[in-house]
């Protein structure tokens, strides 16, 4: 990834929308930037809301593109994240590990 674009994202981000997210207990995590797309993940109590696409559209897209008019698309990721999922199985194997 380009770490000078990364940081520009970043700031865009700190500065522009991760201030509206907090507001609802939510945050943006940026996940990959390739080809001049951005792909993100919502969390808190934004990565289940129904209006978790318009946010993106609305909201990130719309400030990150007028900022850095470079990112042609973001793109909202919605499954379940390997770090969660890792998390989780650890969770349950502490739980129901034998003593």
């Amino acid at each position: 990834m380009d770490t000078l674009m990364i940081k520009k994202i970043e700031a865009v981000l700190n500065e522009d929308v991760r201030p509206s997210l907090a507001q609802h207990h939510g945050n943006v995590v940026l996940v990959d930037y390739a080809d001049q797309v951005l792909r993100i993940r919502l969390t808190g109590t934004c990565s289940g809301c129904p209006s978790a696409q318009v946010t993106t559209e609305s909201l990130i897209t719309a400030k990150l593109q007028e900022k850095l008019p470079q990112i042609q698309d973001v793109i909202l990721l919605t499954g379940v994240s390997d770090d969660l999922i890792a998390q989780a199985k650890a969770i349950l194997h502490s739980h129901h590990a034998p003593e």
